[in-house]
């Protein structure tokens, strides 16, 4: 089966060089041409897509925006439309993830950029939205307008389906000119949303391109950074310090590093007719996606003290990651993934050996482990794909002053624990660095508008320009009606 990634408006196929992408898993090899510009045609593209923004994007209402937004999202979550379709056709085969967990992952995600949620990501950054389309009063006087850039450059991960569609979406409501890179891993969700906005709105169309090129192509990167005048890239931090370094010197560059995420089980939450609903609630956590997004949680520090041990908890975590791999087989994984999970399992094993409170349990087939501790380890990630820790404490109040050196990685927890605790402990994580707190079984579905490490999804794209009370007040003596 032959599929196209990419959108070039103003490009035609045959003046484009195409590379094809070969994914071998389960069935038939699936092939992607996907489109590989000359650093002139890059150039050019960029050109089209700011002057368009200039033109087309700037004067719209960012309401009509939404709308358009709204109206393939619409398409994206209809199980008949063909984009839907080929959707769920194909991101399995592509990724290896399981179907049935594609299926449902995607009509979560989709569902954060229905027009309700839209509205969330503009009220959650801007005060007064029509700030994007006009100038609007400001609480210290004057009046001001915020101005997405004529051309936002991206360069995505391709870890989790569909994830460019955050911050390609947050471009488009800023009124920003967008070209976006996607990852061969999954190339199709943003070349498809890219597809369904021109056809729904041609005008808006304009406004978007979808590239491709190989990680490490220097010149094309180099190509498009060179015209950004906002560049939003996400990968490991060795890849962001390359972009941050070749990003020109006047532009911004906003950055996403991996981070690592963990939960937090309170005693409340372990007794006995509530432990095995939280467990079920961790595990799924860690079986989404495998563990790929930066919130998905490597390990868990369980309180003792409950009516179900900390032990025990793990033992209920292994349970409910067995049972999950019957419902949601994991991907079969690559020789370098296979190593990562295999020697992160030797280094527990290890430890178990000589220590008698520690102990792994895992499948008989390597699809999930689970290690439990009782020593105060470091907050390393786990081995990743269903891999997870267990570290039993004495008090949550402890873990804040144990992850604290490691402030600039952390990102989500999730927490199972009782009101007054959970005021308590959000704020200690915060003090270290902690920037998303939510609960078990949503911490790999961020809600709309959050605030991707502790940042602003439309505010950190846009500049402001201000007139001030004093060119208010100046004004007023040249006006026809002074006297």
């Amino acid at each position: 089966m032959s599929l196209k990634a990419g959108y070039l408006p103003g490009l035609q196929d045959d003046d484009v060089e195409w590379q094809t992408l070969s994914y071998e898993r389960d069935g038939p090899a699936i092939e992607v041409s996907v489109p590989l510009l000359s650093h002139r045609q890059m150039k050019a593209l960029s050109g089209r897509i700011k002057e368009a923004s200039q033109r087309h994007l700037k004067p719209m209402a960012v309401s009509d925006i939404a709308a358009t937004i709204d109206t393939v999202i619409a398409r994206l979550l209809d199980r008949s439309d063909p984009y839907r379709e080929q959707a769920e056709e194909y991101l399995p085969k592509i990724t290896g993830y399981d179907a049935e967990m594609v299926r449902l992952g995607l009509t979560g995600y989709l569902k954060t950029f229905r027009l309700s949620e839209l509205n969330r990501f503009l009220a959650e950054d801007f005060v007064n939205p029509k700030i994007l389309d006009e100038f609007q009063p400001l609480p210290k006087g004057g009046y001001g307008k915020a101005y997405g850039p004529d051309l936002l450059a991206h360069i995505w991960a391709g870890n989790v389906p569909g994830l460019p569609l955050w911050s390609l979406i947050s471009g488009l409501l800023v009124k920003a000119g967008n070209i976006g890179k996607v990852a061969s891993a999954e190339p199709l969700m943003a070349s498809w949303f890219a597809e369904l906005v021109a056809e729904i709105n041609p005008t808006l169309g304009q406004c978007l391109a979808v590239v491709w090129w190989k990680g490490g192509d220097i010149d094309r990167e180099q190509a498009l950074l060179n015209q950004a005048d906002l560049v939003v890239a996400y990968g490991n931090n060795d890849t962001l310090q390359q972009v941050r370094d070749r990003t020109p010197i006047t532009t911004r560059c906003l950055t996403y590093s991996h981070k690592v995420s963990f939960g937090m089980i309170s005693r409340a939450a372990l007794d006995t007719g509530k432990a095995w609903a939280v467990a079920h609630q961790a595990a799924y956590d860690i079986v989404r996606y495998d563990q790929q997004g930066c919130y998905s949680p490597h390990l868990f520090f369980v309180e003792k003290g409950g009516a179900v041990t900390p032990q025990e908890f793990a033992q209920y975590i292994a349970n409910e990651l067995n049972c999950f791999e019957e419902k949601f087989p994991r991907r079969a994984l690559s020789i370098e993934e296979a190593g990562g999970v295999a020697a992160w399992q030797q280094t527990e094993e290890m430890k178990s050996f000589s220590d008698e409170n520690s102990t792994v349990m895992s499948d008989a087939n390597g699809a999930w482990s689970v290690a439990y501790s009782e020593a105060e380890d470091n907050l390393a990630p786990s081995g990743l794909n269903r891999t997870a820790k267990v570290i039993s404490v004495e008090t949550l109040d402890d873990v804040p002053a144990r992850i604290s050196p490691y402030k600039a990685f952390l990102q989500t927890v999730g927490i199972a624990a009782a009101p007054e605790e959970l005021r308590r402990l959000a704020d200690l994580l915060g003090t270290v660095g902690v920037t998303r707190i939510s609960a078990l079984e949503h911490m790999t579905s961020p809600e709309a508008g959050w605030h991707h490490d502790g940042r602003f999804n439309l505010l950190d794209l846009v500049t402001m320009t201000e007139v001030e009370r004093s060119a208010e007040t100046a004004a007023e003596a040249f006006s026809d009606y002074v006297d």
